[in-house]
């Protein structure tokens, strides 16, 4: 995924239409940004990333209550983030030493979990997002009827979506080089690549596009719908509409923030080399933006507990349960003045829905 940080990352590197090593194409280069500024950014993604996902799989598994259908697929978002946590040392420990040392097959794996990651995050967040918009704007539409079972079923289909596009990484070799130059990347050098190889790296550019546009498009209506239905049913309440817009706000600045850059550079990559391949300049700067930018996309994993908490009110009731009594006395009496107003109302519909969903599922 990444070029590791050394001259040869890049050797070789020609923009189509200039032909091999000469004849027009831009001269090789080496990226060392990444090599710079990677390590840290993804070092952070971890250890904040685990911190968070830690504590939230904690929660999922020994002490939440009951579960819903959210609470599923903000689950199963926590093993989406675990599958790319736990690819990133290898990452990280070969940018550092500047080359790959754990062989052919996990490169294919850690790839094919950084990359899933990525793709399985977009879509458990727009699923969560379109959730809650059919709860909030379309109460009583039979979606909202979905029991734990059929959020299962949807969950599984999710998955198959998000890993069958990345299933064909796993069947090519993407080491380049031996010994202290070996290298484990997904951009291989246009003069090396295979015809496979190079549908494949296109076939990404457009899933990295599409997967970012399409889903962006759906939060986006969905913030607005519930915005303004909020505002047309409590026109004298707007601390309830603030409180129903937190989860949407919450997404579409996960999004923004860890994909826009990596989408935004992606198609710059894809103009220059397409309309401007004599601009090397521009291609070697976008290529380097885009690999640190990949950087971000990871960034999602730290970030997704925040959305646990604006979207499940079971999961903030939870976690307030099992944090120290110092630490939460006031959050207590905060939590009991404001019962009066009706901010338990979600939990106790949460809770009816889950005790008609038993019942359904019993029939």
């Amino acid at each position: 995924m990444f070029p590791e940080p050394n001259s040869t990352t890049l050797s070789n590197l020609t923009v189509p239409g200039g032909g091999g090593g000469g004849g027009g194409g831009c001269p090789p280069v080496g990226i060392q940004l990444e090599g710079v500024i990677l390590p840290p950014v993804l070092t952070i993604d971890v250890v904040l990333g685990l911190l968070g996902n830690v504590l939230a799989f904690w929660i999922f598994c020994f002490k939440l209550k009951a579960w819903n259908p959210n609470n599923l697929f903000l689950f199963n978002l926590v093993i989406a983030d675990f599958l790319a946590l736990v690819s990133l040392p290898l990452r990280i420990d070969a940018l550092l030493r500047g080359y790959w040392v754990f062989g052919d097959g996990v490169c294919r794996i850690n790839l094919f979990l950084m990359f899933s990651n990525r793709t399985a995050s977009i879509a458990l967040l727009t699923v969560v997002a379109v959730y809650r918009y059919f709860k909030v704007v379309h109460p009583h539409h039979r979606f909202n009827r979905m029991t734990k079972r059929q959020a299962a079923y949807v969950s599984v289909f999710v998955w198959l979506v998000v890993i069958s596009p990345r299933v064909p990484m796993l069947a090519y070799n993407h080491i380049k080089g031996s010994g202290d130059k070996t290298q484990c990347f997904f951009f291989t050098s246009y003069k090396e690549a295979s015809r496979a190889i190079l549908i494949l790296v296109a076939m990404h550019r457009i899933l990295t596009v599409v997967e970012f546009i399409i889903p962006l498009a759906l939060l986006l209506f969905c913030s607005v719908r519930i915005s303004s239905f909020l505002k047309q049913r409590q026109m004298g309440k707007p601390d309830k509409v603030r409180k129903a817009m937190r989860v949407c706000a919450a997404i579409v600045v996960v999004f923004m923030v860890c994909f826009l850059p990596t989408t935004v550079t992606t198609i710059g990559v894809w103009i220059i080399r397409s309309y401007r391949p004599w601009d090397c300049a521009a291609f070697y700067t976008f290529t380097q933006l885009n690999i640190v930018s990949l950087g971000l996309n990871f960034l999602n994993s730290a970030l997704d507990p925040v959305v646990y908490v604006f979207s499940s009110s079971m999961f903030r009731k939870a976690l307030t349960e099992a944090m120290p009594r110092s630490l939460r006395c006031g959050r207590d009496a905060g939590e009991n003045a404001a019962s009066s107003s009706g901010s338990q109302s979600t939990t106790e519909q949460e809770l009816r829905s889950m005790r008609a969903d038993k019942d359904g599922e019993a029939r």
